[in-house]
């Protein structure tokens, strides 16, 4: 053995312990506990038109859902929406798209927190109530803050221990979460459900235009959550196969979910009731239903928390990972991508980004404890959107760029069109309208969100200073890319993934392509 060689520690990786039920819980931690977030918020503005915010956010959603079902099943590697956009549209683009997503994540930690610990206050109401005046700040609450602290550093130690046991975390709360939610939502149809009171609502208490956009745009935040597959799919076994499957379920359970939360409000309660209640509204919900809510609202409120804690956990896996990504890829310095030696976990990662969460949380309480929810919400939809348009512009591109790559799941609908190259290429047209109406929705927000218009392109601004200032130190262009190996990285990441299969298609296609060219430049040199 080379000595020199043997004298080179191995570098620590990535360890793939996500299984298909571990893969599908990452994305439901993160997109099922988002009602448990969404739903008082988007009834306090859209009033009686709640389910109709919920069936248009939920649309857009889909089609976000087959752009990463995609791309997570074709570059199975840590990075998510950052990875695609920077293979697809360049470095300056990841690093947007990677901005973005990184201001969402860490609004993830900071927001579920601030929620978890709001549906732990269901059962000691005055602790939620709680009001300080110090000088200039109003209505502070420093019980709250610190019930959303604790719950940080107690997930930012789970994520440092590793992985497997994160997932393990969310695999059990995530399986009772569903049960529970299906029970409420089939005992509050069957008990109490009123559709004089849902029609009445809808005629009587309908929102404004800018209301309705209001509260449609912080809607997404209700299916914010497949990134978090995407982000660990470097971390999944046989992604591949694993990811189309999970990610699909998910869709669509999540979207019935969704629509049938805030159907069953509507025609449950008055809207007004949730205004009041968007710290717990499923929990409120719950224990509004005739025979069950004196067991079913506390008990939905302690689920609540506990869903909510594994939506912030996977914040601040995504964040890690993505960080981790960005790293790797020389967007952000290689301090970011040190793997622990034992537990196998991108720690230092793990404590910024978790340090940045409750940092934002902070500053969100500082301007009240009743606006603490909305400016954090504010912000985790700007993130969402501005991400999720460039990563459609992204697959889209991939589709011309890289069509060698296998694609194990494409999004719907596609016309297949010939190349320069004479390659036959299957154009997403459902890509098309799905990148028009993530750029409506992200103009809402932008129209609509004080905080969001402000708070958002300024981490963004934030976040280019640290990335034009590490690209110039390095030598690397600011606004251009380093030179990529995309081909051998395919391979390598295929490899990693087990997925032999693909691997071999991959080099095949590469082959065809080799030949062709080869035989059109001894086409040309002869003539």
């Amino acid at each position: 053995m080379d000595p020199v060689a043997a004298a080179v520690p191995e570098r620590a990786e990535l360890r793939r312990d996500v299984s298909v039920w571990g893969s599908f819980m990452w994305g439901y931690a993160d997109v099922g506990a988002d009602i448990y977030a969404a739903l008082g918020l988007v009834i306090a503005y859209t009033m009686g038109a709640a389910p109709l915010a919920f069936l248009v956010a939920g649309i857009v959603y889909i089609m976000i859902g087959f752009a990463y079902t995609e791309m997570a099943a074709t570059y199975p590697v840590a990075g998510g929406g950052h990875y695609y956009s920077l293979r697809g549209l360049g470095d300056f683009t990841g690093f947007l798209s990677g901005s973005a997503l990184l201001l969402d994540y860490t609004i993830d930690i900071a927001l579920f927190s601030v929620m978890a610990a709001g549906y732990v206050n269901f059962f000691v109401p005055s602790l939620g109530k709680v009001s300080v005046t110090w000088g200039p700040i109003h209505d502070f609450n420093p019980v709250w803050l610190g019930e959303s602290f604790f719950i940080i550093v107690m997930l930012t130690l789970l994520n440092i221990k590793g992985m497997k046991e994160s997932s393990l975390f969310n695999e059990i709360i995530g399986g009772i979460d569903i049960l529970t939610e299906s029970s409420i939502i089939i005992l509050g149809f069957v008990l109490a459900w009123k559709p004089e009171l849902l029609a009445h609502q809808w005629v009587h208490a309908f929102p404004s235009m800018k209301q309705f956009m209001y509260g449609s745009s912080l809607a997404i935040i209700s299916f914010v959550g497949l990134e978090s597959i995407s982000q660990a799919a470097q971390e999944t076994r046989r992604p591949a196969t694993i990811v189309p499957r999970t990610s699909i379920t998910l869709i669509f359970t999540v979207f019935i979910f969704a629509l049938a939360f805030s159907t069953l409000a509507n025609g449950l309660l008055p809207w007004e009731v949730f205004r009041d209640a968007k710290s717990d509204p499923v929990a409120t919900l719950a224990h509004r239903i005739p025979f069950i809510g004196v067991a079913a609202g506390p008990f939905a409120a302690l689920l609540g928390a506990t869903i909510l804690s594994i939506s912030a956990n996977s914040g601040i896996m995504s964040a890690s990972r993505l960080s981790y990504s960005m790293s790797e890829l020389k967007i952000l310095s290689p301090w970011f991508d040190k793997v622990h030696s034992r537990f196998r976990t991108p720690v230092r990662a793990i404590l910024v980004f978790s340090g940045i969460g409750a940092l934002q949380t902070l500053l969100a309480f500082l301007l009240g404890k009743d606006e603490a929810l909305d400016v954090l919400a504010n912000m985790y939809a700007f993130g969402a959107t501005l991400g999720y348009f460039v990563v459609f512009v992204a697959a889209i591109r991939l589709r011309f760029s890289d069509p060698y790559s296998p694609r194990p799941y494409k999004i719907p609908l596609n016309l297949k069109v010939k190349s320069k190259s004479g390659q036959a290429i299957d154009v997403p047209v459902l890509g098309f309208f799905g990148a028009a109406s993530v750029l409506f929705v992200f103009v809402e927000v932008v129209l609509t969100h004080k905080i969001g218009r402000i708070a958002g392109p300024a981490w963004v601004v934030l976040c280019f200073m640290y990335y034009a200032w590490f690209r110039k130190r390095n030598g690397y262009p600011v606004f251009g890319s380093i030179p990529r190996n995309w081909e051998q990285d395919q391979k390598a990441i295929l490899k990693s993934a087990e997925e032999f299969e693909m691997l071999e298609q991959y080099e095949a296609a590469l082959g065809a392509r080799d030949r062709a060219r080869a035989r059109a430049a001894e086409k040309a040199g002869r003539e």
